[in-house]
């Protein structure tokens, strides 16, 4: 049969343990502290009014901290690919300008409600305040895996 030459082991395969972040999976405790942090202040975060002014601290905090870490710590880089996918980039870039062109056109007209803006319809669904800080959490998570890379 087709299967003769594969191994009898029957039992758990052994694969090495590869971790979230490499070099990081064996230090636990400073992991589940800095995410306790994390998770503080976006909580913290979170419960700020919009467009005040500890609503810009919040957001300017984490956007110095790592650019900063960006700038005097920089990742070892991905080496680019040897040729452009042109498919899926255009993909990408029709995506994007869509998104752009409704942005541009709610300002224009002044956000209607027959044509609200991408703000006006995502605001109800981060409205409260867990969905806020669990926002604010995967936008902080987001910004660090940009700077890992």
């Amino acid at each position: 049969m087709a299967t003769e030459d594969l191994p009898r082991d029957r039992g758990r395969s052994r694969r090495p343990r590869s971790s979230f972040w490499p070099g990081h999976g064996t230090n636990r405790a400073r992991t589940a502290v800095i995410g306790i942090i994390l998770a503080g202040y976006a909580w913290a975060a979170g419960a700020a009014a919009p467009f005040s002014a500890t609503a810009l601290i919040c957001v300017l905090i984490p956007g110095v901290v790592l650019a900063g870490l960006a700038s005097w710590r920089p990742p070892e880089r991905i080496p680019p690919p040897d040729r452009l996918d042109i498919t899926g980039m255009s993909f990408w870039v029709i995506c994007v300008a869509a998104l752009f062109e409704w942005e541009a056109s709610a300002y224009r007209d002044n956000s209607p409600p027959w044509h609200p803006s991408l703000t006006d319809l995502v605001n109800p669904l981060i409205g409260p305040h867990i969905l806020k800080s669990a926002a604010i959490l995967i936008w902080i998570l987001a910004g660090w895996a940009l700077v890992r890379r």
